[in-house]
């Protein structure tokens, strides 16, 4: 079987900001992946030193990257306005989120871009392909949010068409979010929520300017480790990885 390594690169499109010290702020970020085999690799062989060094370490890697985590009873796909793999995995980030931040959390988003496979089939599932799933280094973020801002927030992400989430639900209906339900209760614009968020997102990534100068907490946890760690406890636990749609996005009629 051929090991393969999944690398992302990325290219960040910043302005210069002048002042006595410049400094750079990045406006967009553009991914793409490469994917680098055996075959790949031994093109590079006249580096035997490096590779040499480096053998032991990738080794280990290469070993660590084959454990099986968990097992997927059915096809888990990348699909919108919903898709089970985005439901899994915003399931995950929500459960782990409320344990490693020890408080009360009302819903949890992914941003749709941040999936970087378009399903995952039966069967085991490894701790690598989780790597190829979330490649970035992302953390979860806990916002307390106004009802204004979530209403921005939502109808930002009805308006692309529905991103992955847990602990609520809503319809698009002309690019916007209505009949919003939160924590199981009807969406009030007067009230305060708790959502974990992707750093990403909560910094301004996908045009999520609504987030703009509000409190973040972040402990460091990383939005991969959200989902190893879920993954894992539910094999452990003897349970299967399995999702149908849940109608937490749809489109009205």
């Amino acid at each position: 079987m051929r090991k393969l390594f999944l690398f992302s690169h990325f290219v960040a499109i910043s302005v210069l900001i002048l002042s006595c010290h410049s400094s750079y702020q990045a406006k967009s970020v553009q991914y793409k992946d490469y994917r680098i085999t055996q075959a790949d690799a031994a093109k590079t062989s006249g580096n035997a030193d490096i590779h040499a060094l480096l053998k032991p370490y990738a080794d280990s890697v290469n070993k660590s990257m084959n454990d099986e985590i968990a097992v997927a009873a059915t096809m888990l796909e990348k699909k919108q306005p919903e898709g089970p793999l985005g439901d899994v995995l915003a399931d995950a980030m929500l459960a782990m989120s409320k344990e490693k931040f020890n408080k009360q959390i009302d819903a949890a988003f992914m941003n749709y871009g941040g999936i970087r496979l378009s399903s995952i089939p039966p069967g085991s599932i490894t701790r690598g392909k989780i790597f190829e799933l979330s490649p970035f280094d992302n953390n979860i973020v806990v916002l307390k949010l106004s009802g204004k801002i979530v209403q921005q927030f939502l109808n930002h992400v009805a308006s692309r068409n529905g991103w992955p989430c847990a602990g609520l639900s809503f319809q698009i209906k002309n690019k916007t979010a209505v009949n919003i339900v939160i924590a199981g209760k009807p969406f009030d614009e007067q009230k305060e929520y708790v959502f974990a968020l992707p750093d990403y997102v909560a910094n301004g990534g996908d045009d999520c300017t609504m987030f703009a100068g509000i409190p973040q907490q972040n402990i460091g946890y990383l939005l991969r480790d959200s989902i190893l760690q879920y993954f894992f406890k539910l094999h452990k636990e003897g349970k299967q990885i399995t999702a149908s749609n849940e109608n937490r996005i749809t489109n009205a009629e």
